[in-house]
């Protein structure tokens, strides 16, 4: 399998950047909305400094994500999809990209206007990027909260194209970002004749 991408699927490093994201916004889904009603206990604050260390290593993941396709390019639509189709995806994937930064430096605004410290997973403290703030905090949480529902909405719409172009149009769409379940790209060529 190819590491970069080609005109016509993604290689293996999109292809492991695209679901370990997908895996760790899951996670950090879940933890999100299970921890707020967690008791007051040590656990409560543990799951929060886990959901602090996952949002930073999405951060993280992100911009790899990102440098890569600017690297290594994406691979041109699937033939026969209508422009409006192809203006439709570009946006949304753009879109992703923004919500999936937005999301955890909205939730690192939030810690730093709170007063709260920062660590990765307890290895190495991160310096405040905000000053405490209470008004900044709340925008900081409002902007965090309503981009994850807004994500999430994206993320089930973006699946649920990649689906409609497997189940009814019967094009490569979702199989090129499947290594188990790709097709060749092309023929193989002959051994060359000696």
């Amino acid at each position: 399998m190819q590491l970069r991408n080609s005109d016509r699927r993604w290689g293996a490093v999109s292809m492991l950047l695209h679901w370990a994201i997908l895996g760790l916004i899951a996670w950090l889904a879940w933890l999100g909305l299970t921890m707020v009603d967690m008791p007051p206990t040590p656990a409560k604050i543990n799951a929060y400094a886990l959901h602090k260390s996952l949002g930073l290593t999405l951060l993280a993941l992100v911009a790899l994500r990102l440098a890569w396709r600017l690297f290594a390019g994406a691979p041109k639509p699937v033939p026969g999809t209508p422009t409006w189709q192809e203006r439709i995806a570009s946006a949304t994937h753009w879109a992703l990209y923004a919500l999936m930064f937005a999301i955890p430096i909205s939730g690192w605004v939030f810690n730093s206007a709170s007063g709260y410290p920062l660590q990765w997973f307890k290895q190495f403290n991160l310096p405040a990027i905000a000053g405490r703030s209470e008004d900044l905090a709340a925008t900081a949480v409002q902007v965090h909260e309503y981009g994850f529902w807004l994500l999430l909405l994206l993320v089930l719409a973006h699946a649920g194209a990649a689906l409609y172009h497997h189940l009814f149009q019967g094009d490569d769409t979702l199989r090129r970002m499947l290594p188990a379940l790709r097709r060749a790209d092309a023929p193989t060529d002959p051994a060359p004749e000696h």
